[in-house]
């Protein structure tokens, strides 16, 4: 039989979407009308990326461990991943028994999940949908918004792309992005705490560099984080540098990244929990990289983020982000001006951000707990 509460479950396998999701999972745990599981799987649970399950565990959620990984550092294990984990997730999920499935945005296990889901008969729930980056995110994403029921678009322009592609209007609930409510409601540590926990210099300025390979672009994945990593290394600032996923690719940049542990000034991690990472943001100089967080979450903290390459170049953004390639010189220069340009820092302090007001978590939750699925 199935719990009274409505029970919804979310999948997780990397370190980043369940940062952006924990807000929204809180509000749903305290909603007397719905509980909250969370599978965990891919990254969580690779020790070379951080055992991130471990973050899962402290905050208290039920976790259902999903043993897929990615085995190898190529496209085929990206592939491969997505059908171990449909396997595996279809063998377990009359134990879970959920009354819903939540995925957020684009990646392999979400995929799995709508897979799934959609057999199964078990309604979809999916943030993010509508959205455009690049390469096969973009693809995978539209996958997913076509095989889900619910949908939760972060901003007003893929709202209209979901509608679009034939989802019954009444379906789609604008909720703003669900990061962006951490950012206004967590007490995050102020600047001198952050800077000592992380040994930085309070007096001078630092990057806080996120790159993801491209998988469109593997065999260039190591030259390009190179790139990037020379950039800083010239510019001689402090930098906190935190290791790729593990997409096609991931493995090759972790061993070009590795070559600059020498340099003081360079502080590598394989993962930093949420509320350090919110915090090393809101008190950085620029993020660097090709990481979502530095289109969607950095207006809110009034920072400059550098987007390097292909990875983000169809997502909407403000007016506080500076699009480069991959070349060193050009990656400085963009530094340079996010760090030192008055007059772009002054545009700055006035942007507006497409993504919300950080209301996604209780737009979601209402949605989740009132909306009829009988059909």
């Amino acid at each position: 039989m199935k719990s009274k509460k409505r029970k919804i479950l979310y999948i997780s396998g990397t370190r980043a979407d369940y940062g952006l999701m924990r807000e929204t999972l809180f509000k749903i745990q305290k909603n007397p009308k719905l509980e909250i599981a969370v599978v965990a799987t891919g990254m969580h649970i690779m020790p070379e990326f951080g055992n991130t399950i471990n973050e899962i565990k402290k905050d208290g959620f039920k976790i259902y461990r999903i043993e897929a990984k990615y085995k190898k550092d190529d496209k085929e294990s990206m592939a491969t991943f997505v059908g171990e984990m449909t396997k595996l997730l279809a063998k377990n999920i009359k134990k879970i028994n959920p009354n819903m499935i939540l995925l957020l945005g684009d990646r392999g296990e979400m995929l799995a999940g709508a897979v799934v889901g959609a057999y199964l008969n078990i309604p979809i729930a999916h943030i993010h949908g509508g959205d455009v980056s690049g390469t096969v995110d973009d693809v995978v994403r539209n996958a997913i918004t076509k095989l889900s029921d619910i949908h939760f678009p972060a901003t007003k322009k893929s709202a209209e792309r979901i509608k679009k592609m034939g989802v019954d209007p009444r379906r789609v609930f604008l909720s703003g992005a669900p990061g962006i409510d951490g950012i206004l409601k967590e007490k995050l540590f102020s600047k001198k705490e952050i800077f000592k926990k992380y040994s930085l210099d309070f007096r001078k300025n630092f990057i806080l560099i996120i790159q993801h390979p491209v998988t469109a672009e593997v065999k260039d994945s190591g030259k390009q984080i190179k790139e990037a990593m020379d950039a800083v290394k010239e510019l001689g600032l402090e930098a906190v540098v935190i290791y790729p996923n593990a997409d096609a690719g991931g493995r090759k940049m972790i061993d070009a990244i590795q070559k600059y542990r020498k340099y003081p000034f360079i502080k590598i991690y394989k993962n930093i929990p949420r509320k350090d990472f919110l915090s090393l943001m809101k008190s950085a100089s620029v993020i660097v990289g090709n990481s979502s967080s530095g289109i969607i979450e950095s207006p809110s903290f009034h920072i400059p983020s550098v987007s390097i390459g292909t990875r983000e170049e169809g997502r909407e953004r403000a007016c506080n982000v500076i699009d480069v390639g991959y070349k060193k010189n050009e990656i400085k220069e963009a530094i340079e001006k996010a760090i030192y340009d008055k007059k772009f820092a002054g545009k700055i302090k006035k942007i507006v951000s497409p993504y919300g007001n950080g209301e996604a978590a209780k737009k979601i939750v209402e949605v989740l707990s009132k909306i009829n699925i009988e059909k």
